[in-house]
């Protein structure tokens, strides 16, 4: 049976960027580009960039932002129940989101699987 399992979580991306506002829609498009080519390329079906904010100022002219990103990513499973699927969701998710360079995630939610 096919299951979708999806999981909401946050990401930090640091960048120089000339205001709140620039480096928040840079770190932005960047998160964007990176789950888009997972989405491409495989395990990712779905996702979602729901905030980006500044997480750390910089401290001198020339230090960079730190920007909190909250996105949900969704994926495709084969299983036999929803426990089943949740598991390897959650794994196929991790390892996605590891394999591309998606750095110091912290997940939000626990993966929850519906039929697909």
């Amino acid at each position: 049976m096919k299951f979708a399992v999806s999981r909401t979580g946050t990401t930090q991306i640091t960048l120089h960027g000339g205001s709140d506002t620039t480096a928040c829609n840079e770190a932005t498009a960047t998160l964007a580009d990176t789950l888009e080519s997972l989405a491409d390329e495989g395990p990712i079906t779905d996702w979602e960039i729901e905030d980006a904010a500044v997480y750390e100022h910089p401290t001198a002219p020339f230090d960079p932002y730190t920007i909190a990103l909250e996105f949900t990513v969704a994926v495709t499973v084969e299983a036999d129940d929803a426990d089943e699927a949740t598991e390897v969701g959650a794994t196929a998710i991790d390892e996605a989101l590891g394999t591309a360079g998606v750095d110091s995630v912290s997940y939000t939610s626990s993966p929850a699987a519906s039929t697909a």
